[in-house]
């Protein structure tokens, strides 16, 4: 967790992912920190906000149950990923974060975790952080959706919806996760 972090999840995260646009409610408008959510949160969110913050944590949460189980420990949490997503998702000691602030990438001082896996939800997202100089030049556009820099350890992916990131595209996605790790 770097001192400029601003979000959901937990400050020991080995999964940011990092999107363009925080819920429409009051609350999650004046955040000025990372926040760990609560039980029923996300689901106070997906109410509120509608179908696609709804789509975001559920893609979120099938992404986490598709790691490679040796390497990550998400999905022997909760029997189901809709039951992770629902208990564990960015609340506290989740290792998950849900970023609205550009990524920062230097390795930091007091940084718990230098092996962190940075997602770009979306290709637009990922150009206006490149225009800028959040995010440097040196993704490499594996398609017209996927990116990945592998020495910061960045990935670039559709948006977390299903139409953009399908199932199949889901697992490329944790496939590439499994290359950096």
């Amino acid at each position: 967790m770097s001192d400029q972090d601003l979000g959901f999840g937990s400050d020991d995260y080995e999964i940011a992912v990092y999107i363009a646009n925080r819920p429409p409610v009051y609350e999650y408008q004046q955040l000025a920190q990372l926040t760990a959510l609560t039980t029923g949160e996300i689901a106070y969110i997906g109410q509120h906000c509608g179908n696609g913050w709804r789509k975001v944590f559920n893609v979120y949460a099938k992404l986490l149950y598709a790691l490679d189980k040796q390497q990550f420990h998400f999905a022997s949490l909760a029997p189901t990923w809709q039951k992770y997503r629902d208990d564990f998702l960015l609340q506290a000691y989740s290792k998950t974060s849900l970023l609205f602030s550009a990524p920062v990438l230097k390795p930091i001082k007091h940084s718990v975790n230098l092996n962190v896996v940075h997602i770009i939800m979306g290709r637009t997202y990922a150009k206006s952080l490149l225009s800028t100089g959040a995010l440097d030049n040196e993704l490499i556009w594996l398609n017209n959706e996927f990116a990945i820099n592998r020495s910061q350890r960045v990935i670039v992916c559709p948006y977390f919806d299903y139409r953009q990131l399908s199932n199949v595209k889901i697992e490329w996605l944790a496939e590439l996760i499994k290359e950096l790790s």
